[in-house]
């Protein structure tokens, strides 16, 4: 497990695409959301599509290859610092195959921000463009509008990356205490197992620290997952793990059993409650770079800023 290849940092005035590679998105919430980033003397600009609904799949933000061509548009368009998801969903395995991934290397490095559904292209990004992407809030999403400390996050790691080479997750815990380096990468739990099996799809975690989180899901269906990822070895070898957010699943103290019960066995240094995800004042997370975890500190140091 190699670090990734890190974009350039954003600058006052940077031109920034948003899109909906997944599913439908409230037009009010993304009117906020564009005003928040021209508050940061951003400029952005919204795909064509970015409001569409499916004909026939009201989940989906418009067809698989009109959100496919907005995507690969804002990606290859020079003019555009990085692309930021408007919201997650689900869609983008549908739309990340139809994706001129030849087109998308040759447009070089550039910013992605996203995070649930959007796992399945932070995979993408890592296995088929080698590049570091960042797990964070979205443009749409409520908790980028509401959330200062999701704001003044994802805004340090944009533009002043070197200002947030630790994270800190004060309310953390040490499931299995130590300390653990290794490559960050993961995402929400379901899609990590649904990516399973596909032909661009990495064959394990060996050698990272692993982020998981989930949202709506039954005890049941997280042990599905997990015990999934655990036959198929994508756990084999991994470094640590961290724990983020599980809102709206059932009731906390379930699933942490769980937790400790299908995660406890790697003996690998793991953090609970790390502050990432589908939750209040969501950390922003870089993928793809290396990092050391202290679970009994509750702190993820990078040993490098998420951008240059």
């Amino acid at each position: 497990m190699t670090p990734l290849t890190r974009p350039a940092r954003l600058v006052p005035g940077a031109r920034v695409a948003v899109v909906a590679p997944s599913g439908p998105v409230p037009e009010e919430r993304l009117s906020a959301g564009l005003d928040l980033l021209r508050g940061w003397d951003l400029d952005p600009v919204v795909a064509p599509h970015t409001l569409d609904r499916h004909p026939d799949f009201d989940y989906l933000a418009g067809t698989d290859a009109d959100r496919a061509a907005d995507f690969q548009a804002a990606w290859c368009d020079p003019s555009v610092a990085a692309v930021v998801c408007a919201r997650g969903g689900y869609g983008v395995q549908r739309m990340a195959d139809l994706l001129d991934w030849d087109a998308v290397r040759a447009a070089g490095p550039k910013t992605l921000v996203g995070f649930s559904d959007i796992t399945a292209l932070h995979e993408a990004f890592a296995t088929r463009a080698g590049l570091v992407t960042l797990h964070g809030p979205m443009a749409a999403g409520l908790d980028f509008l509401k959330n200062t400390r999701a704001q003044d996050h994802l805004r340090a790691t944009l533009f002043a990356p070197e200002s947030v080479r630790t994270i800190t997750a004060e309310a953390s815990t040490a499931l299995v205490p130590g300390r653990a380096r290794g490559v960050l990468l993961g995402g929400c739990l379901c899609l990590l197992a649904a990516e399973l099996g596909n032909p661009y799809a990495r064959p394990g975690a060996r050698g990272a620290l692993v982020c998981l989180e989930d949202v709506g899901e039954e005890t049941y269906r997280l042990d599905r997952y997990l015990t999934q990822l655990l036959r198929a070895g994508w756990f084999d070898g991994v470094a640590g793990v961290l724990l983020g957010s599980w809102a709206q699943c059932e009731p906390y103290e379930g699933v942490r059993a769980l937790l400790v019960d299908r995660l406890g066995g790697l003996g690998v240094p793991t953090v609970e409650e790390f502050g990432f995800g589908h939750c209040d004042g969501a950390l922003t997370v870089p993928f793809g770079v290396t990092a050391e975890l202290d679970a009994d500190a509750g702190t993820l140091t990078l040993d490098e800023p998420a951008l240059v």
